[in-house]
């Protein structure tokens, strides 16, 4: 239905831009970017496969790319002005840092590119400031963690009071922050003692290990871990292995990858929050063509989120997350 416009619209990018042939591909389509926060995890490749299913169906032309590792702020950065310089079509964006990439984002509108952003949040208004947000109920997915938490630790002796452990992803990441908070007010709320709050792993499985194997001590003593995204649930997984506490205490965690979800098989996790990947990507593409249009778009969209565990791995709707 939207192809018909498009034709229209390179008309109008060629004579605003004086180059038709940087926001239509080789392809002849309008040739959009899409910005992960990274390019390594599985998470981010589900994404991917969403958007060239959201391409596919809106008649877009997709152009990935992220930085290698989803540290590096500057390479996103660089990326968000180098497709703005280029006058693509639109742009989505998952933001490494939610302040960071604000100015960047506004140059792009500026300049009259739509902008997307998925994922993780960037400081501004939605439908203003920019165009979309596509993501999950982040706090409201780590408030679910935190309950599944509590019901697993059941009550405490009365000389006894629960402790437990998180383990941050990293400083300017608003996804993961808001799925900390939201864990951290339910188990409180519960009366639960939270020994470790302020830590970060890092954006790598191995600095996730490293981080998590400094808490050697307080790991031994806790009841409960949980921890916000793919790779510091992974590294974690890797540093419970390596200190033989693995079904010592209750770990909790959040998205799927093959290791996540054998942990799961095999009980060294006791649960996962999943997201939807391919239907943020899918959604996030949908949203970027319905804009370039000209049609009105949704300012917020929750992608949603599960809880999974040993018991419900296997129902269609849950299985089709863990692929």
């Amino acid at each position: 239905m939207l192809r018909p416009l498009f034709a229209v619209l390179l008309a109008l990018l060629a004579v605003a831009c004086g180059d038709p042939s940087a926001a239509a591909g080789a392809s002849g389509k309008p040739r959009v970017a899409v910005i992960p926060k990274g390019t390594t995890h599985v998470f981010w490749k589900a994404v991917e496969a969403g958007a060239r299913v959201g391409a596919e169906s809106t008649g877009l032309e997709v152009v990935w790319k992220g930085p290698l590792k989803e540290d590096d702020r500057n390479q996103q950065i660089q990326l968000v002005q180098q497709f703005v310089s280029e006058g693509v079509a639109g742009i989505a964006l998952a933001p490494l840092d939610h302040v960071a990439l604000a100015p960047v984002v506004a140059s792009a509108r500026q300049k009259g590119i739509p902008v997307v952003i998925f994922d993780s949040a960037l400081d501004g208004t939605p439908g203003k400031d920019f165009d979309c947000f596509v993501a999950t109920d982040n706090r409201k997915s780590g408030e679910m963690a935190g309950h599944y938490l509590v019901k697993l630790l059941g009550d405490a002796p009365a000389d006894k009071v629960r402790k437990v452990v998180l383990l941050r992803y990293q400083a300017g990441s608003a996804s993961t922050t808001e799925r900390e908070a939201g864990f951290l007010d339910v188990v409180r709320a519960a009366g639960l003692e939270v020994t470790v709050d302020n830590r970060h792993a890092g954006a790598s499985i191995g600095e996730a290990k490293s981080e998590a194997l400094k808490l050697v001590d307080e790991l031994r003593a806790a009841d409960g871990v949980f921890c916000p995204n793919e790779s510091v649930t992974a590294g974690m997984l890797l540093a419970l292995e390596q200190l033989q506490l693995v079904g010592k205490l209750k770990f909790v965690g959040f998205d799927s990858s093959p290791q996540l979800v054998k942990g799961l098989k095999d009980g060294s996790i006791d649960g996962l929050i999943l997201q939807d990947p391919r239907r943020m990507g899918d959604l996030s593409v949908q949203q970027l063509a319905a804009r370039i249009a000209g049609k009105p778009v949704e300012t917020v969209i929750d992608t949603g989120a599960a809880l999974v565990t040993k018991a419900n791995m296997h129902e269609p709707k849950i299985a089709r997350l863990l692929e």
